[in-house]
């Protein structure tokens, strides 16, 4: 049955400090003072945890923020941001974005991908402070919250920022470049230490200072950019642009959509972080998936309309939907068989028009309902049974998993 828990103000915890296994070195783990040569996601004063100190940050109308412990069901406030119309994250850092600019929020716990493991820490939590602009921007983060680059792009003013990701875990928000584009829609999307532009239907590659490397390329209509395994992606017309670092150098390869298949094309990106594959919304043809590896799209049927699409690409090809109606769906990511189904949760959320997100994790999904004033915890391998739901102080009006 599901649980009800409410958000009570709460100390982070400190438990769980144990020695990792793996590339750590044995013996306990204590707070790190120097970055080591291959600093494995470590920095100044952050702590090695044995597992994901996972939690659920979230934003409300007003600006507040809070954080929800995962594993004590505890709950800290950590202070204000603007009144956000929209909230990206990476998994660490919250980006609140209203039409002058852009708060920075750590929640102060984050996961770094060795490749074949994985090291987990924690450290303080805090606002780390706003990037001024002019109109509600558009945020790009790789799979780092260490090291590189975080793209905002403010579509009245044409500002292309690239934020040095090192110093943001360091509590400084440092401008590695600002450059000036025509006024529309835009993004800057970081690929290792460079970072892509997409502004005026082409895409330029800078390094981290901002200089022009290599030739432009064409990308008509550039709306949606997600980070994956392989590299980053940017949504054009005609498909998407892949970009990926090789011998030092950014490399840009297209992966137009398959002849002979009529859908409306993707514009928003999907996925459990980090992954190959991504999921997005066809219109009401069904939803696009695109494996970065195979560079290949398929058009993947749905027995019924979907609002919203995320892919878990997991051993069992998992891919989650959100229906009208507020429920969750589990489809077959090779057939589109629905699998499973919630009961509806998030319906008049979603006839209200407040915004709502589903995300996934390797093994649960979380969904923000803030008219229903409820966070939930499913458990989509599990018939998509509802395993907590936890009650709000506030309306979560945005919402991130963090930690993983």
């Amino acid at each position: 049955m599901s649980h009800r828990s409410p958000l009570r103000p709460f100390v982070l915890s400190l438990a769980m400090v144990l020695a990792l296994t793996g590339c750590a070195a044995n013996g306990p783990t204590a707070s790190v003072t120097e970055p080591a040569p291959d600093t494995h996601g470590e920095i100044a004063g952050a702590e090695e945890l044995a597992e994901p100190a996972l939690g659920l940050t979230s934003i409300d109308a007003q600006g507040q923020v809070s954080h929800l412990d995962l594993l004590d069901e505890t709950t800290v406030e950590l202070g204000a941001v603007r009144a956000p119309r929209a909230v990206h994250s990476d998994g660490r850092y919250l980006f609140a974005i209203d039409e002058t600019g852009v708060s920075v929020v750590d929640s102060g716990v984050w996961t770094w991908d060795h490749v074949d493991h994985f090291h987990y820490y924690r450290a303080e939590a805090r606002v780390l402070g706003d990037v001024e602009g002019a109109g509600a921007a558009t945020v790009a983060t790789s799979n780092s919250s260490t090291t590189g680059g975080t793209g905002v792009f403010f579509p009245e003013s044409g500002d292309a920022v690239l934020l040095d990701t090192e110093a943001l875990s360091k509590g400084r928000l440092v401008e590695s470049f600002r450059l000036s584009r025509e006024p529309g829609p835009g993004m800057v999307v970081p690929a290792g230490s460079f970072a892509a532009v997409a502004a005026g239907d082409e895409v330029t590659l800078h390094t981290a200072d901002g200089a022009t490397t290599g030739e432009p390329v064409a990308c008509e209509a550039a709306a949606g950019t997600l980070t994956t395994r392989v590299g980053a992606i940017i949504g054009c017309q005609d498909g998407a642009l892949l970009i990926h670092v090789e011998d030092e150098r950014p490399v840009v390869e297209r992966i137009p959509y398959p002849d002979g298949v009529n859908a409306p094309r993707a514009t928003t990106f999907a996925n459990r972080e980090g992954r190959l594959r991504v999921a997005a919304l066809a219109g009401d043809a069904g939803i696009w998936m695109l494996d970065t590896r195979a560079r290949t799209w398929t058009l993947l049927p749905v027995p019924e309309p979907v609002v919203q699409v995320t892919a878990v690409d997991d051993a069992d090809a998992n891919v989650l939907a959100l229906t009208p109606d507020g429920r969750v769906l589990v489809l077959d990511g090779e057939t589109g068989a629905i699998r499973a189904a919630s009961v509806p949760l998030v319906g008049a959320s979603l006839a209200a028009g407040d915004p709502v997100t589903l995300v996934a994790d390797q093994q649960r999904a979380y969904l923000n309902g803030p008219a229903e004033g409820r966070l939930w915890e499913i458990d989509f391998a599990d018939n998509s049974r509802l395993a907590r739901e936890f009650e709000t102080a506030s309306a979560p009006v945005f919402f991130a998993e963090t930690g993983r």
